[in-house]
């Protein structure tokens, strides 16, 4: 039962982890700003895995529109398969993992120690052999996560990558907005009985896509894979300016499509999709934090607006997380055991 599940226990979980990481991982998110000021750090590189590499994707954005940052993320491929690795010297390299434990996450960070460059490391396993090679290490604290899907260590990832970017900001007002996060992902658990019965509209659904753009393209991806592993349905995330390049021809009537649509400066850009997609009669869920934006789609998960646009994706994934969970659970899934994945991947 859904209830009585691993995963709805972590899922739950979630503003309790936020508010522990918020409070306990001030100094390691001092001593990196610290680090990188005085290495005079212009870029960073973000090696991780799965749901970690969703949250470097909103790494990219943070960094880049609150501190100037150039963020990529990294091909662990060029350093352990082909052994080519690109000039590290002057990044951060950044890894970003759940349990520490592979092998290319490891190699990436070997080399950027060995170039002289800055590393840092977030995980949930600060006596990992990843946390090892870290000059600074954020423990996520998100505790044992037992279910196969990542629910609480992605939002504690986004958390702590949100935290450094305040943190070397030097913005008291980006801080004050996040201590708002743990009560915004609290209201935002409110929407299950809405995300169960959007999952019962959908349950016969075995392709979709799933649209965000600027700070939630990471949710679309986050939110595009929980469909994937748990449900098992072939989940594509888009921005919205790719998905009129060419996808927006797939779109027929019945057509599902998942519009995340975050109040900020791309609302207004997220409402002409939803125009567009209503033009051809999609199947149209919006997961959003307002009410108008939400009126345009046949179907809605609305949270209340409480963080503003750039911590918007912390509170924006639990209805999808939810979601996920319950279409799963209808089809008859376990939730808490994906079939042919397991809870830690080793990759070289």
């Amino acid at each position: 039962m859904v209830a009585e599940s691993l995963l709805r226990r972590e899922i739950v979980e979630q503003p309790a982890v936020l508010e522990r990481l918020l409070h306990s991982q001030r100094r390691p998110a001092d001593d990196l700003a610290s680090a990188m000021k005085a290495r005079d750090v212009t870029h960073v590189v973000i090696v991780a895995r799965g749901t970690s590499d969703n949250a470097g994707r909103y790494a990219q954005y943070v960094l880049g529109a609150r501190n100037g940052l150039v963020v990529a993320l990294a091909t662990p491929s060029l350093f352990t398969v082909y052994r080519q690795p690109p000039r590290l010297r002057n990044a951060l390299v950044l890894g970003i993992s759940q349990s520490g434990k592979s092998p290319d996450l490891s190699a990436v960070l070997t080399e950027g120690k060995r170039q002289g460059a800055l590393t840092a490391v977030m995980t949930n396993a600060p006596e990992s052999d990843l946390a090892g090679l870290g000059d600074v290490v954020f423990d996520l604290g998100a505790g044992v996560e037992k279910a196969v899907a990542a629910t609480k260590t992605y939002t504690a990832e986004l958390a702590a990558i949100a935290l450094l970017s305040a943190t070397l900001a030097g913005s008291q007002e980006m801080l004050r907005a996040l201590d708002g996060v743990p009560n915004a992902v609290a209201q935002a658990l409110d929407t299950e009985p809405a995300a169960a019965e959007a999952a019962d509209r959908l349950r016969d659904i075995r392709y979709a896509a799933v649209i965000g753009r600027g700070f939630n393209y990471s949710t679309a991806f986050e939110l595009a894979l929980k469909l994937k592993e748990l449900s098992y349905t072939s989940t594509e995330p888009y921005s919205s300016a790719d998905f009129l390049h060419g996808p927006l021809a797939m779109v027929e009537k019945g057509y599902p499509v998942i519009v995340l649509a975050a109040s900020g400066a791309l609302l207004a850009d997220m409402q002409a999709i939803l125009s567009i997609l209503a033009e051809r009669e999609a199947e149209v869920l919006c997961i959003g934090d307002d009410l108008a934006t939400a009126a345009m789609a046949r179907g809605s998960l609305t949270i209340p607006r409480l963080v503003p646009e750039w911590l918007s994706p912390l509170p924006l994934i639990v209805p999808g997380q939810l979601l996920s969970m319950h279409l799963a659970a209808l089809r008859g899934y376990d939730v808490d055991s994906p079939r042919s994945i397991r809870k830690v991947t080793e990759t070289f």
